[in-house]
């Protein structure tokens, strides 16, 4: 599971919202990514506080180990806009790419599987656990899944494209390779279920 935390730069970033005009950090992401298992002390108290308290309200999961703890997207601004679009229950998915699965060796998200989402700073913001996950072509996106993903219901599937084009591109590039409309998108469908009170 550690290896998740790789992946979900990846997986977990999200795009632009309606109101927010593109930069050069939402989509020119080269490989910031750094390829270390967290560790305990890289964990923020408050990461343990709000596994403590949704365990004090649900203890039929007290005997779980702690989920991974990780931001959304690879910048502060986008980190902590989707956590807060997480934590208000408009984001409720996530992509990434499944040939960068394959590349770090990571298993597919799993139904249930739970996590604690964090802004930038690595605070600890809401716990989601994943509802469902599917391999689906780019092209064969739906305007319905784009809606989860983006928060938005404004133009949703065109906002997606546009941003995971960019992104998965910028990834791609690094190998030589380039995006198609047929690579595999990994698509995660998941529910908040827990934020601090």
């Amino acid at each position: 599971m550690k290896h998740l935390a790789i992946v979900l730069i990846f997986i977990l970033m999200s795009c632009k919202n309606e109101s927010k005009p593109e930069t050069k950090t939402e989509t020119d992401t080269k490989s910031e990514i750094v390829l270390e298992s967290e560790t305990e002390s890289e964990i923020d108290q408050s990461v343990y506080d709000m596994w403590n308290n949704y365990i004090k309200s649900n203890p039929e999961f007290k005997d779980q180990e702690m989920p991974e703890s990780d931001f959304f997207h690879n910048n502060k601004e986008d980190a902590n806009r989707l956590a807060t679009l997480t934590i208000n229950g408009k984001k409720k998915a996530s992509s990434g790419l499944y040939s960068l699965y394959k590349q770090y060796n990571v298993d597919i998200p799993k139904v249930g599987t739970k996590q604690i989402i964090t802004d930038f700073d690595g605070k600890a913001k809401a716990i989601i656990e994943n509802s469902s996950a599917d391999t689906i072509p780019f092209h064969k996106i739906s305007k319905a899944y784009a809606a989860l993903d983006m928060g938005t219901d404004i133009e949703p599937l065109e906002k997606w494209k546009k941003a995971h084009w960019d992104f998965f591109e910028s990834v791609l590039e690094e190998s030589g390779q380039k995006p198609t409309e047929e690579m595999l998108v990994v698509c995660v469908i998941f529910e908040t279920i827990w934020t601090e009170k």
